[in-house]
């Protein structure tokens, strides 16, 4: 006997498996197209990108646009480049501050400076940071080609008068110290352009012979205990960048106006409860920050999308300080708090900055931030 045979059409099996086929293929290009419109895809594409900027160093804030992740690759090839750019031009600098003409300074085994310093009277710039010294001697009168005075993060308690007969003197810096006044000598400096007393946490007063400081572009005398903008400060016409946050301000003075090269204004955590008017004309005033805790009346053209200025108002949560038995803890304590503010708001700044040139970016901002 033989056997049965059935005996099929190939076009027929062919055809049915050619319809699954594209079937399928209709369902994966389908299944594509739904990931890549999905928000998951999109945060784990965002993830992965930050990850690769964390691994490569680059910081948050760099990488951020308004509150959405560009991770186009050739933003983060920007970002290399400006990460190299920024290393070489450390780099430079260090090798300028090896200059003959620079004396440089640090570490807290220094409790004062080297009798051999009054000897190197050819030196153009002094940057003692991180030291123990109290004192600037009055010798420093000798120092004519001074061009720069960096005296941050040191114990000095006063500035000699003498330091008025530094004629050709350019940037002082004297911030995160334990002045309690400055002294109105400084007024003679008339080169002055760079003024920053910030974080002596007892300056109450600026001596009214600093109005003589027609060039002074930027002042900062934040994280201090100023009741008022002072009037010499008023007076200082060419002034571009003024920082007087973190003090005891109850209101601006309505003459703030006479500051018509005025371009950023930091007033955050203040006690303000209203900005004046006379803001308004500032023609060039480009940023604002204040704290909005106890503000009531704010001129509405600030946030007014027609004028140039960014206007951000900030939340305050103070850090409760904890008190110690020993007052120099609390000092240091605050002081480190309130470098750490600063620095954070140099970065929120750059920022800001870094963001006027995206599209999507309003140029009048208000929001809470925990500072």
């Amino acid at each position: 006997m033989g056997h049965e045979v059935v005996v099929f059409d190939v076009s027929v099996i062919r055809s049915l498996w050619e319809t699954r086929v594209r079937k399928h293929k209709a369902w994966q290009k389908k299944e594509e197209e739904r990931l890549q419109q999905s928000a998951l895809e999109k945060i784990k594409e965002e993830w992965n990108f930050l990850v690769e900027c964390r691994r490569k160093g680059i910081p948050h804030a760099v990488y951020r646009k308004s509150c959405f992740v560009d991770n186009s690759v050739r933003l983060l090839e920007k970002i290399e480049q400006n990460s190299l750019a920024r290393q070489s031009l450390l780099s430079k600098e260090r090798d300028k501050r090896k200059s003959p003409f620079v004396f440089e300074l640090s570490g807290e085994q220094w409790q004062e400076l080297p009798d051999s310093l009054k000897e190197q009277t050819h030196l153009k710039e002094w940057r003692i940071n991180n030291t123990l010294i109290q004192i600037i001697p009055t010798y420093i009168e000798l120092f004519q080609e001074m061009r720069i005075l960096d005296l941050q993060k040191n114990q000095i308690s006063c500035l000699p008068a003498e330091i008025g007969r530094l004629k050709n003197l350019k940037e002082l810096n004297v911030s995160f110290n334990h002045l309690e006044s400055v002294p109105p000598e400084l007024g003679d400096c008339e080169k002055l352009e760079k003024l920053d007393l910030s974080g002596n946490l007892e300056l109450t007063e600026l001596p009214f012979e600093l109005s003589n400081l027609k060039r002074v572009t930027f002042v900062d005398i934040s994280a201090n205990k100023f009741s008022s903008v002072p009037i010499c400060v008023l007076r200082m016409s060419d002034l571009q960048w003024l920082d007087v946050s973190n003090n005891n301000l109850d209101d601006l003075p309505q003459d703030i106006d006479r500051l018509e090269e005025l371009e950023t204004l930091l007033l955050y955590k203040n006690k303000l409860t209203y900005l004046p008017y006379t803001l308004l004309n500032l023609k060039k005033l480009i940023l604002i920050v204040v704290s909005g805790d106890h503000l009531v009346e704010v001129p509405t053209a600030l946030c007014d999308a027609s004028t140039p200025v960014k206007y951000v108002s900030l939340m305050d949560n103070p850090i409760d300080n904890t008190k110690c038995q020993d007052g120099d803890e609390v000092m240091e304590s605050e002081q480190d708090r309130q470098h750490f503010d600063k620095e954070f708001m140099k970065a929120y700044i750059e920022d800001v900055k870094e963001r006027e040139h995206v599209p999507s970016y309003t140029t009048k901002v208000s929001f809470s931030l925990q500072l």
